[in-house]
């Protein structure tokens, strides 16, 4: 199968397409945010940079989190052990952390920056699909692993439900020789996505960024991103690495796998007795807003007809902070999400539709 065009009519990953600038010891990527140096490959942009000695208030949003290819299989009936199965195959950029950057931005965020770690097989074309989604991608070329991939293998059947394979590669290395407090500078908000917690390297930059934001009193919000893997790192593990996160959006099973409950709304006023706000995500049923051990709010979700549910919970996250930003309380901003994640599951893949 060969590289998906994307919309501008550029090949997909590997085409060696130029659009970023690769230099120095360790490969650096062009991005349009704040120049960033790090003791690991360094990151370059063409902004300008603030000192990192002082806070600069700002409207920004900063997401932190994987980058990763997708490659989408779309199948009708039950797979065919040992023979083949027809169905309809795309590869396009996802990633959780780099979904919700262009939801949010989709969703009218003015400012939303992206820190995230790729291989330079397909650097040039990740950077792209984030510019012209609008986010201010802040990339760092990995010199010796590739970009991450997950395939995503979707029933093509009235639920639309996926299942993914998941090789992290590049972004499980994003650690904190990555990382400058100046990423900071001008942002309002910074989002963490959950992948970060599920790689040594990564899990130590998920720890320094939200000290820092901490330090400089900006809100900090995390989306456990995957039951399966939480699993793995153990609920306790979990919930001690993110004290002090002031927004939890974890999906229906994290939820109740955190607090061992089985019913999401319960699940989701427990685990407000541990951070300032939870807004759990329940698919068809919409999403749970709690606070102080209460569920304060039941959002309804909108109807739609699912395609693919990749991304779906990215784009709930993208839009909900969005509309933070935007000045919603948290229930309007659950509403916000809800039509998001709608509109979501009517495409293949996790990012909303080009601009224009």
């Amino acid at each position: 199968m060969g590289p998906e065009m994307t919309a501008d009519g550029d090949a997909g990953p590997g085409s060696g397409v130029a659009g970023s600038a690769v230099t120095g010891t360790g490969p650096s990527v062009t991005g349009t945010g704040p120049s960033v140096t790090g003791t690991g490959p360094s990151v370059t942009g063409t902004g300008s940079s603030e000192a990192s000695t002082g806070s600069v208030v700002g409207r920004g949003l900063l997401v932190v989190g994987d980058v990763i290819t997708d490659v989408v299989a779309r199948h009708r009936g039950p797979l065919a052990a040992g023979t083949d199965t027809a169905a309809s195959i795309r590869t396009v950029a996802g990633g959780a952390g780099a979904n919700v950057a262009c939801w949010a931005a989709h969703r009218g965020a003015a400012d939303v920056r992206l820190l995230g770690r790729v291989g330079a097989e397909s650097a040039a074309w990740h950077e792209r699909e984030l510019v012209a989604q609008g986010v201010r991608p802040q990339l760092v070329v990995d010199p010796v692993v590739p970009t991450g991939t997950v395939i995503c293998v979707v029933d093509g059947g009235a639920s639309a439900e996926r299942t993914f394979l998941t090789d992290s590669g590049a972004s499980a290395r994003l650690g904190p020789g990555d990382w400058s407090d100046a990423l900071l500078d001008g942002v309002a908000r910074l989002h963490l996505s959950g992948y970060l917690l599920f790689s040594e390297p990564s899990r130590a930059l998920a720890t320094v960024a939200l000290k820092a934001a901490r330090a400089r009193g900006v809100p900090v919000s995390l989306d456990p991103a995957s039951a399966g893997f939480l699993a793995e790192l153990g609920a306790e593990r979990f919930l001690a690495l993110v004290e002090g996160v002031d927004v939890l959006l974890p999906s229906r099973d994290e939820a109740c796998l955190l607090t061992g409950l089985a019913d999401a709304a319960e699940a989701a006023a427990r685990l407000s007795l541990r951070g300032p706000l939870v807004v759990a995500k329940q698919g068809h049923e919409g999403a749970v807003v709690a606070r102080s051990g209460k569920v304060r709010a039941r959002v309804p979700a909108v109807p739609a007809a699912p395609r693919d549910t990749t991304g779906a919970g990215d784009a709930f996250t993208g839009a909900f902070l969005a509309a933070l930003l935007a000045g919603a309380g948290p229930e309007g901003a659950a509403a916000e999400g809800c039509r998001a994640g709608a509109r979501a599951v009517e495409r293949v893949g996790g990012r909303p539709p080009l601009p224009g």
